[in-house]
């Protein structure tokens, strides 16, 4: 397989939309997704977030969408909103090259830590980062407001 990662581009806004959603589907819920490829693009434009995608013979199947974000306790941080690879792609290491190089993106751009969430129950996810050297924090609670 020849799999490329590189950044995203504002042609690729469309597939990753459809990859989060993908994700949503996975995560149990599909209905919280109420952004679209229109936003996406506005947001982008904006710099409001990056991504990296992985490219399988032209066609995307995996991304990464992150933005920089700030700890008090460390200093500069890049934050890893959405991490997917589609389920037909996976176990062919594709999530590792993208986990990979968005680590890399981090140190890249000085940051001192990256950052992200992981539901309690997707072992496979936990049992990927924690191959990965992850730090799983079970003792921080989320705490949101929706609009």
């Amino acid at each position: 397989m020849n799999i490329i990662i590189r950044p995203a581009t504002e042609a690729d806004l469309p597939a990753i939309h459809a990859l989060v959603y993908e994700l949503a589907v996975y995560e149990k819920e599909p209905e919280a997704v109420v952004t679209t490829p229109a936003e996406y693009l506005e947001d982008f434009r904006k710099g409001l977030f990056e991504a990296q995608v992985a490219e399988l013979d032209g066609r995307i199947v995996g991304m990464t969408l992150f933005y920089m974000a700030y700890s008090t306790w460390r200093g500069k941080m890049l934050y890893l909103d959405d991490f997917v690879v589609q389920e037909n792609y996976r176990r062919y290491g594709i999530g590792q090259l993208l986990f990979d190089a968005f680590v890399e993106e981090g140190r890249r751009r000085g940051c001192r830590l990256v950052k992200w969430q992981v539901l309690d129950w997707n072992e496979p996810a936990l049992d990927f980062y924690r191959k990965n050297n992850a730090v799983i924090e079970t003792n921080w609670w989320n705490g949101k407001v929706l609009f």
